[in-house]
């Protein structure tokens, strides 16, 4: 009897004791020391449902912890962390294993965690659907290596050389703001009925939005005075759509033999017809405007034919010179070109008609100058 009772109070004060080891451990954690726990192993049915983290944790050290076994399947659903966890330091915390089937999805961390460090953990693979982390600092977090946001401030020079130099040929230029020239013969050929070579050339300097042309079309007689007669023009010359081109400056006619202020529309009309419209002012007053439409009529790769049509009117009458007021002559050439090796240069043969019209033919009936003319035609086509 004696026994019994000198062992009841040591029962009690071990059982109080036993009660209270569980509260004592869960309210202070802050100096567990973590740094060397193995936790290498399977794991992948370990359960943390019921597990209490609710004390102080700020100064638990986890910095070599190894977790790097297969925790696939473990369990933190009713996980309570919302204790202080300022102070945890998971740096290197080594979480690499399979956790992939890992279930956060009831984890309480609402607690203070505003100095945890993740700065080396590896947690590739676990599911954080249903995390809390509302309390959890992220102002400081670093995340200037994701996709997305504002180009920093040098990120190219403003030349595209990023320093590096262009070499003794200098600075590159953009093809559409380069200045250019070019030389193109659209029309050299001889009339043999007419005994006359028939001309059209024109030549350019400048950028694809602003040229100087020179043009010059005529023809020039092989028998008897060898007469030339010729209209050329020095215009300036801008885009004034994207099928259409604008020119304005001054010409020189010398059949006549008077100068004249020039402006014109050129370009492609639908169906792809080349089409040119030029009105001239002379010094008396006369006004005259040619109109002309050519198409390029493509066989294959080498022929091509060539018909075209040109008008001719003025303003008023001009007897000394031939001339009738109204539409005074209409031109028209058929030509079969050739490329034999580049589109550069192309031989031509054809067929041309001249006749004059209205008032016109009169007057050349007086002056004893045919009113209709045709012949057969020879040259080359070519630019540069």
């Amino acid at each position: 009897m004696k026994t019994i009772k000198s062992s009841l109070p040591f029962i009690g004060v071990s059982s109080l004791l036993l009660l209270l080891s569980p509260l004592a451990n869960a309210a202070d954690m802050s100096n567990m020391d973590h740094s060397s726990m193995d936790m290498s192993g399977d794991m992948s049915n370990m359960d943390h449902s019921g597990m209490d983290m609710s004390g102080d944790m700020s100064d638990m050290d986890h910095s070599s912890m190894d977790m790097s076994g297969d925790m696939s399947d473990m369990d933190h659903s009713s996980m309570d962390m919302s204790g202080d966890m300022s102070d945890m330091d998971h740096s290197s915390m080594d979480m690499s294993g399979d956790m992939s089937d890992m279930d956060h999805s009831s984890m309480d961390m609402s607690g203070d965690m505003s100095d945890m460090d993740h700065s080396s953990m590896d947690m590739l693979g676990m599911d954080h659907s249903g995390m809390d982390m509302a309390g959890m600092d992220h102002g400081s977090m670093d995340m200037s290596g994701m996709q997305g946001g504002a180009a920093p401030v040098d990120a190219r020079s403003p030349d595209y050389s990023n320093g590096v130099g262009y070499g003794e040929f200098g600075k590159p230029m953009m093809m559409g703001s380069m200045p250019l020239w070019g030389v193109s013969v659209d029309k050299l050929g001889y009339q043999f009925d007419e005994d006359q070579i028939n001309f059209e050339a024109e030549g350019w300097y400048g950028t694809d939005s602003n040229r100087i042309t020179l043009r010059t079309e005529g023809s020039a007689q092989t028998k008897d005075d060898k007469e030339i007669d010729s209209l050329t023009s020095l215009a300036y010359w801008k885009p004034l759509g994207i099928f259409w081109n604008g020119e304005a400056g001054i010409a020189y006619d010398t059949q006549n033999d008077k100068s004249a202020v020039m402006a014109g529309i050129v370009g492609t009309a639908p169906y792809f017809v080349e089409t040119d419209a030029r009105a001239y002012l002379y010094t008396d007053g006369q006004v005259r405007l040619d109109l002309g439409t050519a198409y390029e009529w493509r066989l294959d790769q080498h022929w091509v034919v060539i018909p075209e049509i040109e008008l001719t009117a003025f303003s008023k009458e001009d007897t000394d010179n031939g001339i009738t007021k109204g539409f005074n002559e209409f031109e028209t050439e058929v030509r079969l070109t050739y490329e034999p090796l580049n589109r550069q240069l192309s031989p031509y043969v054809g067929f041309s008609y001249e006749s004059a019209l209205g008032d016109a033919r009169d007057l050349r009936r007086q002056q004893n100058q045919a009113v209709d003319s045709s012949s057969v035609t020879a040259g080359l086509m070519f630019w540069f």
